[in-house]
């Protein structure tokens, strides 16, 4: 592993905040994986409702909390938390906030329905995690993104971002699960990406904002992808290959560490 590398991902559940998957799970050992094979890292999440600040022993950075950030004509306050994962010197930022992530559930409600701000809480949190790593002054060479919550993150880096020095030379990997949501998030997405400063025609793949769009829309921002499952819906795996963007297949849960590592080094050797 290229031991300058700083490496910033920027995750939707890690384990022990949340129920173990292979996102979560794979979130909460790779970074550290790669922390001990020499690279800087940062975590980043959504601070969600039903994680439990106190035995997480969660806690407010006030130096890096108090921005605002506009979001359809509407004021949201920034509040970054800090925790340690127990037993690994690995830290976890989360980006939180009263009027998205109080709620005591994740992007589902308890009967399983998907809240109809998901894609507000989108932007918010590709936004929040931006402006933070600005405010750390800590420029990222490879930004991590895994999975659908973080799917708008690509666009802001390659369109909102770019000149900014902190991300002006990164390489942007996306995760692709078998995970996909029913329905899709509302359709006013783009026009509130438009309000963000990001082109109409930048935003086709978002006509529709399913899962699968969703996702091929990260990867059209995207440097490179990961298969982050062993099954992938076949028209997004296909997508993919034509896309000509390089490609890790999926690896497995054993000695996956060198193969990322190695993914990493060639992507930054481009």
């Amino acid at each position: 592993m290229n031991n300058n590398a700083k490496i910033l991902y920027v995750c939707q559940e890690v384990v022990p905040y949340l129920p173990e998957n292979d996102i979560s799970t794979l979130c909460r050992y790779l970074p550290q994986a790669m922390q001990e094979k020499g690279a800087e890292i940062r975590i980043f999440m959504p601070r969600w409702g039903c994680i439990n600040e106190r035995r997480n022993q969660l806690h407010e950075v006030i130096r890096l909390s108090g921005m605002n950030l506009i979001i359809d004509d509407t004021d949201h306050q920034l509040i970054i938390k800090v925790a340690s994962i127990p037993s690994a010197r690995v830290q976890v930022y989360f980006i939180d906030n009263d009027d998205f992530f109080k709620r005591k559930a994740t992007w589902v409600d308890a009967e399983g329905t998907y809240f109809d701000d998901n894609e507000e809480r989108a932007i918010f949190f590709a936004r929040g995690v931006l402006e933070t790593v600005k405010k750390l002054r800590w420029a990222p060479n490879i930004v991590h993104c895994h999975d659908w919550f973080t799917a708008i993150v690509p666009v802001y880096l390659k369109k909102i971002f770019r000149n900014d020095p902190i991300f002006r030379d990164l390489k942007i990997v996306v995760s692709v699960y078998d995970d996909p949501f029913p329905g899709r998030l509302n359709a006013d997405l783009s026009d509130k990406l438009v309000q963000e400063g990001i082109r109409k025609d930048d935003l086709a793949l978002l006509d529709e904002p399913d899962y699968i769009n969703l996702m091929k829309f990260a990867v059209q921002y995207a440097d490179a992808v990961v298969m982050g499952s062993e099954k992938t819906d076949p028209a997004l795996a296909g997508w993919i290959a034509e896309s000509g963007k390089p490609v890790l297949p999926y690896a497995g849960q054993e000695n996956y560490e060198d193969v990322y590592a190695e993914f990493y080094d060639k992507l930054l050797e481009k």
